[in-house]
């Protein structure tokens, strides 16, 4: 499965359920509750399998806000990656900083 048709899966579940299609500010809200609780399943070391589901609520939601604002994540991430990749970074007082 392609990273779109992904987007696509989660729309149309967010669509069956009657799930949110139109608060943006609700979703990133959501999103942000996510990595919370994948922070909080990995602190307190409740194990893989939970840590793994919470990661993967986090990937649905950001997939799925992909899907509401028409980006493609996936040709998005590439793009980004080719970026990254080039950047060389130094060590600035122990911190790693863009030069």
């Amino acid at each position: 499965m392609t990273s779109k048709e992904l987007q696509k899966r989660i729309y149309d579940n967010k669509v069956k359920h009657n799930f949110n299609l139109t608060n943006i500010e609700q979703e990133f809200c959501l999103l942000y509750g996510e990595v919370g609780e994948a922070y909080d399943a990995w602190l307190k070391k409740k194990g893989k399998d939970e840590l793994g589901s919470e990661l993967a609520d986090i990937a649905i939601y950001l997939y799925g806000l992909a899907e509401l604002l028409d980006y493609d994540l996936g040709a998005e991430m590439e793009k980004k990656m080719a970026i990254n990749e080039k950047r060389v970074y130094k060590k600035v007082k122990g911190v790693l900083v863009k030069e």
